[in-house]
């Protein structure tokens, strides 16, 4: 059987790449050490905020961050803190134009997010804590809040 060229068929595949992925900026404190690591006798109330930013590089080509930031205090003592940016960069290609956005900032930070999870889980024992593992994020209802908040356009870093 011969192929033949132009059918319905033959329009490209849509793709998303990771070309690579990276720390640009973590930071651990444990302020209280070592009084901080005695047993506590409640576990100590956890904060965490999540933010995803975008930047285009070339026309198919975007560096996603995925910013974390935590805390975990107990008594109005800080027992421990982190700050990261765990970022990739992505090729998208054969993505219709009002899909892009949400591909950018729903799935490429869904594929980010398990390596900067266990980034993280590390460094909180590593800082004599037992592991912080945090718990699956929804990049489509962050989004949607986005949008929200923002008046229909999600903010981009430029």
């Amino acid at each position: 059987m011969a192929a033949t060229n132009g059918g319905p068929g033959d329009a490209k595949a849509p793709s998303l790449n990771v070309l690579g992925q990276y720390v640009k900026d973590f930071s651990f404190e444990n302020p209280n050490a070592p009084s901080s690591l005695r047993p506590p006798a409640q576990p100590p109330a956890i904060n965490i905020q999540i933010n995803v930013n975008a930047k285009p590089l070339s026309p198919t080509d975007f560096e996603v961050e995925l910013k974390i930031e935590g805390k975990a205090e107990q008594d109005k003592s800080v027992l421990f803190g982190f700050e990261l940016a765990y970022a990739g960069i992505f090729r998208v290609q054969n993505i219709p134009q009002e899909n892009l956005q949400p591909v950018v900032l729903i799935e490429c930070p869904r594929l980010l997010f398990p390596f900067a999870r266990q980034i993280i889980s590390d460094a909180v024992r590593n800082g004599g804590f037992p592991p912080l593992l945090i718990d699956p994020v929804d990049f489509a209802a962050l989004y949607r809040q986005r949008l929200e908040a923002g008046g229909g356009q999600p903010t981009q870093t430029a």
